[in-house]
């Protein structure tokens, strides 16, 4: 077992713990905490349908950003749809055979996106261009912007141009890549292409892996605890109180 191999299976392992282990924090601190106002953005809806209805369009459309700057939207919706896509791609490196618990429909309509995932790098790419331009050139967004968002941009950006170089540039070995991502899942090491870019992306990715949940990108689960977005808006038809209050209320 080469050296390198040795050392990026214990960074992968490394990187996985930090992701699955600080989303699990984060999302545990996002659940335990309170809120004890209602403070749903009006218009908001006073039914438990009507908030799913509405997160789902928020989830997918970003239907708040829609309605205050067409121009991030536009970007923002084509990095995610581009991510969406590629990781869809990517799943292929993870999977094989498919898990008994993923429905064979399911599989077969990720194995139909396949194509689309190779320019949906194309996409994620020029919409992280157009969120990055827009910390530059608008006034009141680089005033706000810290250099931890610039530098967040520039790593995503970085694995993008990393994957396209890949795929149509210097090409790796693919099945030794296939054969090195399923053996770490199965704890059967196996040996990792010794390609520059390869090795550059897969760094990047761990990077982003490890650095995911103590960073801006947690918006991802943290919008399914916002109170704005989360919240029935019924506070003249119900009295809310948060958990916590009821719990002094009973000990007092």
């Amino acid at each position: 077992m080469s050296f390198l191999t040795v050392t990026y299976a214990l960074i992968f392992y490394t990187a996985t713990a930090l992701l699955i282990g600080g989303l699990a924090w984060r999302i545990t601190l996002y659940a335990k905490t309170p809120a004890p106002l209602k403070i749903a953005t009006t218009p908001a809806p006073t039914t438990q349908t009507g908030v799913i209805m509405r997160m789902f369009r928020e989830v997918v459309f970003f239907e708040s950003l829609f309605k205050s700057t067409k121009w991030t939207w536009l970007f923002g919706w084509m990095f995610h749809i581009g991510l969406f896509l590629v990781l869809l791609r990517h799943a292929r490196y993870f999977i094989d055979p498919n898990w008994f618990w993923v429905p064979n429909i399911l599989w077969d309509l990720v194995g139909l996106l396949q194509p689309f995932g190779i320019y949906a790098g194309f996409v994620m790419i020029i919409g992280l261009a157009g969120l990055w331009g827009r910390r530059f050139f608008v006034d009141r967004v680089r005033y706000i912007s810290a250099l931890s968002d610039h530098l967040m941009l520039a790593l995503l950006i970085a694995i993008g141009l990393s994957g396209l170089t890949m795929k149509f540039v210097a090409h790796t070995d693919i099945v030794a890549v296939k054969s090195f991502f399923l053996g770490l899942m199965t704890f059967n090491w196996q040996a990792i292409p010794d390609d520059f870019v390869f090795i550059l992306h897969i760094s990047l990715v761990a990077i982003l892996m490890a650095i995911f949940p103590f960073s801006k990108l947690l918006h991802a689960p943290g919008i399914f605890f916002s109170p704005t977005r989360n919240q029935i808006d019924n506070p003249r038809d119900r009295r809310h109180i948060s958990k916590w209050a009821k719990r002094l209320e009973e000990d007092n």
